[in-house]
């Protein structure tokens, strides 16, 4: 019987994402091995191409740590090789398995591919890695059509905090995409989950230039289609880090969250923040996240677009 390795990791895209450089390293060192996933809903479409895959367990939150009592039900059958939870729960000592890796105690101030890696020894750590199948590069394909250069846009987050104002992004796309600047005349990719409003960026591109990838449930088409780009820039949130994964020049708009921790990964990538640092957006008197609006605004147009141009050059231009 093959070796069998359950791999426990987040509910949320962005660190699901940040999680799968050590995914990728167990795939190539373990070439034997079939994989069982466990995650959350959101996450869950990324895991649909990893290679040697028995199946994805979705764990949906539950009252009284339910879904907790789900998923041991779902493995406690299973003699596994090694158990690898990145969730900080004591799941791998109540299932057999030869060899168990946990991430134990809160974050430090590690960047989370550092952090990650650190529970299998590895330095330097693996970096993202996501596996397509075909059917979502057909899907990309027809989402970005071949046809010259497309930079994306992400104008959207999970948390209101963290989002740029839309006029900005506007401004920041008209700025890239004027005569004589990088990306002249391209054709722009606006990026947005189900939910997710970004109709005002829309409506100011030209009908010509415009490839709307909004309400796109499946994250390996989206990833696919970030694969088509040649830059992306956008909040941070899940879709960074699946841009940067897809190997586009990514520029991450940072402000109420710590680039230090969730700054997209590569050398292909970079950061602009707000001029008020995390500790001057977070947690002064009567802040409550639950209802605050935009806390983006000391990020300049200006200084997004000089962070753009200082990428794109370090990169070598559009591809």
């Amino acid at each position: 019987m093959p070796p069998r390795i359950l791999f426990v990791t987040s509910t949320r895209i962005g660190d699901a994402v940040l999680s799968s450089g050590i995914l990728a390293h167990l795939v190539e060192t373990q070439p034997d091995a079939r994989f069982t996933i466990a995650c959350g809903p959101a996450a869950a479409s990324l895991f649909a191409g990893v290679p040697r895959l028995d199946r994805v367990i979705v764990m949906s939150k539950g009252p009284y740590a339910a879904h907790w009592r789900r998923l041991w039900a779902a493995c406690v059958g299973t003699r596994w090789d090694a158990v690898l939870d990145l969730r900080r729960s004591a799941l791998a000592w109540t299932l057999c398995a030869r060899r168990r890796y946990r991430l134990s105690g809160p974050s430090g101030l590690a960047h989370r591919v550092v952090e990650n890696a650190g529970v299998l020894g590895l330095d330097p750590p693996p970096a993202p890695h996501l596996w397509t199948l075909p059917r979502h590069e057909a899907a990309a394909e027809r989402l970005i059509p071949a046809g010259g250069p497309v930079l994306a846009v992400g104008p959207t987050a999970n948390w209101r905090g963290k989002t740029w104002r839309m006029e900005n992004f506007i401004d920041l796309v008209a700025r890239l995409t004027a005569p004589a600047a990088p990306f002249a005349g391209a054709r722009v990719a606006v990026f947005a989950a189900p939910g997710e409003d970004a109709a005002p960026l829309l409506d100011a591109l030209p009908p010509d230039r415009r490839l709307p990838v909004t309400g796109v449930a499946d994250l390996l088409t989206v990833f696919a289609a970030l694969k088509r780009c040649a830059f992306y820039v956008g909040n941070d949130s899940g879709l960074m880090h699946l841009a940067a994964t897809a190997g586009a020049p990514t520029l991450g708009l940072f402000g109420p969250s710590r680039e230090a921790h969730y700054a997209p990964w590569g050398p292909r990538c970079a950061v602009a923040r707000t001029a008020l640092a995390y500790d001057q957006l977070v947690g002064g008197p009567g802040y409550d996240h639950r209802a605050t609006g935009t806390l983006m605004d000391s990020l300049s147009v200006e200084a997004a677009e000089a962070a753009a141009l200082a990428l794109i050059s370090a990169v070598g231009g559009n591809r």
